[in-house]
């Protein structure tokens, strides 16, 4: 990791049966910028106004600890998605990439981007983190981020489900995840091999 990566995690509505028909918005978006030695360079955090389903629900505020009036005051996402496009500018360099844990995130960032008619506010290559960290350490599958700290002995970062506080998360588990640091497991098992 030479260039700086942008690590980027969101938060968004949803419903404990996830009723056909149901559209998730992002309600949050949390992102920071690390540089290869793990240093951080900056973040970004803002809440996003849902406009489909404007009113939370028990399940995701009881979920994420977000409240109403945290996205009812909140700027559209057109409005974030600009501003997160201002953040990322500011530190990409030719070699940085963007990893979120999973694709989903990724996935719903191009949704409410179509949603709205916008260009996609990261300009960068995408990366799977969680893919990334269940091939460099040979777990065999892909487990959430909240396993993968426990398996790289790491204490989650703020509170689980706030988008910032995963984000921080993630950067922790960067150098398992490109395979810079092994799992002590793996690592005990490497050098135990005759």
């Amino acid at each position: 990791m030479n260039a700086p990566v942008l690590v980027v995690d969101l938060e968004a509505t949803c419903s404990e049966d996830m009723a056909a028909g149901w559209e998730m918005e992002t309600a949050e978006i949390g992102a920071v910028w690390v540089r290869g030695n793990g240093t951080v360079l900056d973040h970004f955090q803002s809440f996003v106004r849902p406009v489909v389903n404007p009113q939370l629900t028990a399940f995701f505020t009881n979920l994420t600890g977000i409240s109403q009036s945290d996205v009812d005051d909140a700027p559209l996402f057109t409005v974030a998605a600009e501003q997160l496009r201002q953040f990322v500018e500011r530190y990409q360099m030719p070699g940085s990439i963007w990893v979120s844990w999973g694709a989903w995130d990724a996935r719903q960032l191009l949704r409410d981007s179509a949603r709205y008619r916008i260009a996609e506010p990261i300009a960068l290559p995408h990366q799977n983190g969680k893919r990334l960290f269940a091939k460099a350490q040979k777990i065999g599958k892909e487990v959430g981020m909240a396993k993968a700290c426990q398996l790289a002995g790491q204490t989650i970062a703020g509170t689980h489900h706030r988008a910032l506080d995963d984000a921080m998360s993630i950067v922790g588990l960067l150098p398992f995840v490109f395979g810079e640091k092994l799992l002590r497991a793996q690592h005990q098992a490497n050098h135990s091999a005759p």
